[in-house]
């Protein structure tokens, strides 16, 4: 009985380099819309992966806008040598949406949705402060909810008491959305 070798590691790497180097030079032919409706379906939703739990400082919001401008400018292939400013860029490209807007919609999204569960007791104590003992000394970290409270322009009662009702929370945050 003979049974078919099984393929090593270098010639798998090599099958997949030559499948890779294949693809390789097709890409260039593809349309530009294409392009970018791949970037937002496969990177964007692996590198927003578990957005909605985070939190968003000054520092956090540069780095999401330098990786979307990155990522922009490598699929339209402009070097940093062009000296081509964002705005040139996005006005080429046009964007459905940018990154830190799809951030805010999902974070918003889940607000409501954990405010109208039934069963979390928990995350909607956090999401209400309820959470008892003195923080730390100094001034207080940006908290989850504070994003929120920013993008709504309401307090956290007000957020939580407009989330209950669906249609107005999803009104809400297509206006937030679309400013």
């Amino acid at each position: 009985m003979t049974s078919s070798p099984t393929p090593t590691h270098n010639s798998l790497s090599t099958t997949v380099c030559a499948r890779h180097h294949h693809h390789h030079h097709h890409h260039r032919s593809l349309r530009r819309d294409v392009k970018l409706r791949l970037l937002i379906a496969l990177v964007w939703s692996v590198g927003l992966y578990g957005s909605e739990s985070w939190t968003l400082k000054a520092a956090n919001r540069k780095r999401i806008e330098g990786f979307e401008m990155t990522a922009y400018r490598r699929l339209l292939r402009v070097s940093w040598t062009k000296h081509r400013t964002n705005a040139l860029i996005l006005e080429e490209l046009r964007p459905p949406i940018r990154l830190l807007h799809t951030v805010c919609k999902r974070k918003l999204q889940y607000v409501g949705h954990v405010v109208r569960a039934r069963n979390l007791c928990r995350p909607t104590h956090i999401l209400e402060e309820r959470i008892a003992g003195d923080g730390p000394r100094g001034r207080p970290a940006r908290r989850w909810t504070d994003d929120t409270r920013d993008w709504s322009a309401m307090s956290v009662a007000h957020c939580t008491q407009t989330a209950r009702n669906r249609q107005q929370w999803r009104q809400l945050v297509h206006c937030v959305i679309s400013d």
